[in-house]
């Protein structure tokens, strides 16, 4: 059964994506037009009360928050395609350690940059430039950290790509795509692990289908 999976183009539905492409899962798109409120109405609430994106039908089964069906879908389907929550306890350890770091340290300062920067004028928003030095300064120390950290190890959770590192990959990619390039490029380990991660087959199939991204 091909697995649905509802929204726009946009970061959130991309770490899906990312997943089931590695995991080697038939899905298609149902977009959601979040311009026209789509996401707000009553039918996409029964899907998702919370009005955001994205939510997967797998069958009868509904799941909301894309770090969850990340989770959900490397866990389902461990034995086909990459394993991505390492092969020991202790590297699913290391793995959930780094996804957390993503969704408390990194994924704000990150959204930040990349709404005021790249999407202010599509969610007709003016840009807050004291929000956005803000969000930089913060980032900056967050990725001298992992400067450190990838500076040791190929991958997040050590030699191997996993969660980690995949749940990066939007918005690493959207911070690429503005004049702050550099909080990636001037740190050596960091821009070569964003070169390897982001030149994955699964990266590169979704960044092609993605013709209207927000």
């Amino acid at each position: 059964m091909v697995v649905k999976v509802y929204g726009p183009m946009c970061a959130c539905a991309k770490r899906v994506m990312v997943c089931l492409t590695e995991k080697e899962v038939e899905f298609e798109t149902i977009h959601v037009d979040v311009f026209k409120g789509q996401h707000k109405e009553p039918e996409y609430l029964k899907l998702q009360p919370f009005g955001v994106i994205p939510v997967i039908q797998d069958g009868d089964y509904t799941l909301y928050e894309s770090r969850a069906i990340m989770r959900y879908y490397s866990e389902k389907y461990r034995s086909q395609g990459v394993e991505l929550l390492g092969k020991t306890i202790e590297e699913r350890g290391i793995v959930e350690q780094w996804l957390e770091v993503e969704a408390q340290n990194f994924h704000s300062h990150a959204y930040n940059l990349a709404i005021h920067l790249l999407f202010a004028k599509p969610f007709g928003i003016t840009p807050d430039l004291k929000l956005i030095e803000e969000s930089e300064a913060k980032l900056e120390k967050v990725l001298n950290i992992y400067e450190e950290r990838l500076s040791k190890n190929k991958y997040l959770a050590g030699d191997f790509f996993s969660l980690a590192d995949m749940s990066h990959l939007p918005f690493t990619d959207y911070i690429v795509n503005t004049e702050k390039v550099y909080l990636i490029r001037d740190r050596k380990h960091v821009s070569a692990w964003w070169d390897d991660i982001s030149n994955r087959p699964s990266w590169k199939k979704v960044v092609e289908m993605d013709k209207a991204p927000i």
